[in-house]
């Protein structure tokens, strides 16, 4: 064999094996990156926090609360001790808040010769709570506590009132839907006795279109995307980073939420990915390219500072599993960015604060919806 066929051989061996690695590199960046095992090492730089939120305790049993006292000795009890019948407190009943609120509904008052027990409101009530696209609602005023609420069993109330949103993101309230609530709670008040005042429908009807105008110019809703920078995510994958930042799986496939400060309030953020990757009879094997976290801006109370843990956790987030954090078309967003939105956001919350529709506020929530 002459040199020249030692060479090209040893060329076409190079060459083969060069061909072999780029395969395998392929290959594993196509494979999703799964969730390490219980017990390995953390990523590089330790694990990212995204906000001081409390954390959970469970409830632990002292147990010193189990030793017996030296004084008490079993033998030395009376033969026949008084038994002891337990007391149990009555669980506190909530009542509903009230729903009708002057400032984004249309209200009827509806004048009671006696009081009516809410039972039989509750049976007058109409089969649907809306009239077209809009919430429909009555109160009653307890008889016992004076205060307006949804109507409860084995309550009595002494004056009724019935009521419409003004505007949602469906639109304000039409010459249609007002003639609706009318005829609605015309019938309501026949069947419990009562007689409605409606006001006027051109005012109400104005009204519901002003409003409309101001919700229009004060909706927002942000979201970001995490793209994948060379290998993809699987459900677990991401599931494990962003439980590490406060996320707890949400009510549906491929959604995760980061709950409020305070229980019963709407999530500080949402993210979503694939829900059918999530859904997988093997999600470890399916792969994602992107994720979103999203915020609510006027479902979000200001206090909770959501905006700043948006950013936080898109940027923790693609720090911990290689993404890149873009908008909608996928232009990424640098820090300067991120900054014009959040100083447009704080004009935004002012705006909604002078109009007495702070942003989380169960009004706000109701007119952005």
């Amino acid at each position: 064999m002459t040199s020249l066929q030692i060479g090209l051989t040893i060329v076409g061996g190079l060459v083969l094996a060069a061909v072999v690695a780029y395969n395998a590199w392929v290959t594993r960046q196509s494979v999703p990156r799964t969730v390490r095992e219980r017990g390995a090492a953390p990523d590089e730089g330790g694990e990212p926090v995204l906000a001081p939120l409390a954390e959970r305790q469970d409830p632990v049993l002292d147990d010193s609360s189990l030793e017996v006292p030296d004084a008490v000795e079993t033998l030395d009890a009376p033969d026949d001790p008084e038994p002891i019948e337990p007391t149990l407190a009555p669980l506190p009943q909530r009542r509903p808040d009230p729903a009708l609120d002057a400032l984004i509904d249309v209200i009827a008052p509806l004048a009671l010769e006696h009081e009516v027990s809410g039972d039989a409101v509750l049976a007058a009530l109409p089969a649907t709570r809306r009239v077209g696209s809009k919430p429909f609602a009555v109160e009653g005023l307890n008889a016992q506590s004076g205060e307006w609420e949804g109507a409860r069993p084995h309550q009595r109330y002494r004056a009724l009132q019935a009521g419409v949103q003004l505007a949602n993101r469906a639109g304000p309230l039409n010459d249609i839907e007002f003639s609706e609530f009318v005829v609605k709670t015309q019938a309501f008040a026949d069947a419990v006795g009562a007689s409605p005042d409606f006001p006027d429908m051109r005012a109400e009807v104005a009204r519901a279109r002003e409003l409309d105008a101001f919700a229009s110019g004060h909706d927002a809703q942000l979201g970001f995307t995490l793209r994948a920078r060379r290998a993809a995510w699987s459900p677990g994958y991401v599931s494990q980073h962003a439980s590490r930042l406060g996320f707890v799986a949400g009510t549906l496939p491929g959604r995760m939420v980061l709950p409020a400060s305070q229980p019963g309030q709407p999530p500080v953020l949402v993210l979503t990915y694939d829900p059918q990757a999530a859904m997988a009879d093997d999600p470890e094997q399916s792969a994602l390219r992107e994720i979103t976290l999203s915020l609510e801006v006027t479902h979000v109370a200001r206090d909770e500072q959501p905006f700043s843990r948006l950013r936080q956790a898109a940027q923790a987030l693609a720090e911990a599993m290689d993404g890149l954090v873009t908008d909608d078309a996928g232009a990424p967003l640098p820090a300067e960015a991120m900054d014009h939105i959040g100083t447009d956001l704080e004009s935004l919350y002012d705006a909604l604060d002078e109009r007495d529709l702070a942003a989380g506020s169960p009004q706000a929530r109701r007119l952005f919806s």
